[in-house]
């Protein structure tokens, strides 16, 4: 422990280091509290207590955990890094599959920059979609009632907005993280977003087996009443026979 705390000083006494990890966790910190903002039109109370109804389960719950819970909380972060990666799947899928983007890769920098920055646009397409998909799952019944209704006319359109530049703006941290902070900035956040979901998920799952057990031991003990009423009714049907 004591190494550990000395090799901890010795850090934090390099200025270089000690400017990363502030830049770090500033950048760390602007994410967690931009996923506590709730989308605009979205009553907070009412879609807390629908997704505390839902529990997402399946899927939804995955990709709410990589999104550190913005997702189930309709947050103006919801969608994450997600789309961002899935563009950049796809576009080292195409550099493998198309020469085009293959001889452009290899021309160093610029080719490297030009493929940037089609993942970026390519990241605003999926987005959209992404996100015209998330105010469908909103009006889903579950969930339709956390939507004001004085904003409902306009909702679709502000929040695919909204959500668009949620996820340019965590891509911008990403970067910046990288290029200023410490290691890979797509990683740390979605490190940040498993890490922050962990303790819910874990209470979530002692909560249900707790649950579970006592809903066992109430059936047990409802087997054991009907096995003794069962008893006592065959003892006085003997009687009433004798």
């Amino acid at each position: 422990m004591k190494k550990l705390i000395q090799t901890l000083k010795h850090i934090w006494a390099i200025d270089e280091l000690r400017n990363k990890i502030v830049v770090t966790l500033a950048l760390v910190l602007t994410y967690r509290l931009g996923t506590q903002i709730t989308l605009p039109g979205i009553d907070p109370n009412k879609i807390e207590a629908a997704s505390a109804a839902a529990q997402g389960n399946g899927l939804l719950g995955i990709f709410d955990m990589f999104a550190g819970g913005a997702f189930s909380q309709a947050s103006i972060l919801a969608l994450g890094i997600m789309p961002y990666i899935s563009a950049s799947i796809f576009m080292q899928l195409m550099t493998i599959l198309v020469p085009q983007l293959q001889k452009i890769q290899k021309e160093g920098d610029s080719g490297r920059k030009k493929i940037n920055q089609w993942t970026r646009y390519l990241t605003v397409i999926v987005t959209a979609f992404q996100a015209g998909a998330y105010v469908a799952y909103l009006n889903s019944p579950g969930y339709a009632p956390a939507i004001i209704a004085a904003y409902a006319p306009y909702f679709w359109f502000s929040t695919v907005i909204t959500l668009t530049a949620g996820t340019l703006f965590v891509m911008w941290l990403g970067e910046k993280i990288q290029d200023k902070g410490l290691g890979n900035g797509t990683s740390i956040i979605i490190m940040v977003g498993i890490l922050a979901r962990l303790p819910q998920s874990i209470i979530q799952e002692f909560s249900a087996k707790g649950k579970n057990k006592n809903e066992t031991k109430s059936d047990q003990k409802r087997v054991n009443e009907n096995e003794t009423y069962s008893t006592i009714e065959r003892r006085l049907e003997v009687r009433n026979s004798t």
